[in-house]
């Protein structure tokens, strides 16, 4: 997924995923996966898509500071 954030492009292709959580199995309307990415600038996203049902019924990517993606991290393990 690309997206544009303070004039800068950044493709989840080119980034580096750092960790993935995936609830529910493949096909659950309310399942969803989240996958905190680094890019090269040491910026932080955190990329979300669910089905209907779930709490990211579209396929979204957030910027992320570092403490709060440390936090997520965290969370996830």
């Amino acid at each position: 997924m690309k997206k544009t954030v303070r004039g800068v492009e950044y493709d989840t292709e080119t980034m580096t995923a750092v960790k993935k959580v995936t609830h529910g199995e493949f096909g659950d309307p309310a399942g969803y996966e989240e996958t905190l990415y680094v890019a090269e600038n040491g910026s932080y996203f955190l990329y979300t898509n669910g089905g209907e049902a779930s709490k990211y019924t579209a396929e979204k990517l957030t910027s992320l500071s570092k403490a709060k993606a440390a936090a997520w991290e965290k969370e996830n393990a």
